[in-house]
């Protein structure tokens, strides 16, 4: 039989993760607010909004625009565009209300939980530098 066991930890980041960690949420707050805005004005003027494939065709040529961009991870920009798409399919669909802007003072702000989700599947060893300071499940399956 299989069993599941969770163990709550929380690792300290040095002063540069914190940098880091700080950098990577602003920008992924600045491009989903970014196409957020794009998106809205294209479905005013044509009726129809963009596509995610048509935002991230146009995320290089905003880094070039933007150098400040290429610092952070780029996976974490492409899963705002992700968040962005989903987030109007759901509207679209009647679950859930329309897109807003996003703030630093949003309280939960979906990009630091998908963060969280991330954290909780790394495999943590000894010799792993890894040091996010957020919470997260390590789960063990014996």
């Amino acid at each position: 039989m299989l069993a599941n066991k969770a163990y709550p930890f929380r690792l300290y980041p040095t002063k540069e993760q914190e940098r880091q960690i700080a950098k990577t949420i602003g920008c992924s707050r600045f491009i989903f607010n970014h196409f957020l805005a794009k998106w809205n004005d294209t479905y005013k003027e044509t009726g129809k909004g963009l596509t995610y494939r048509a935002c991230s065709a146009q995320l290089p040529q905003l880094k070039q625009e933007l150098s400040w961009l290429k610092e952070v991870d780029s996976i974490a920009i492409q899963s705002s565009l992700k968040n962005l798409a989903d987030s109007f399919s759901r509207f679209f669909k009647k679950q859930n209300g329309k897109p807003r802007f996003k703030s630093k003072k949003t309280m939960f702000n979906p990009i630091q939980r998908s963060r969280q989700t991330e954290i909780s599947r790394l495999k943590v060893t000894k010799s792993n530098s890894l040091n996010w300071g957020l919470f997260a499940l390590l789960k063990v399956v014996k």
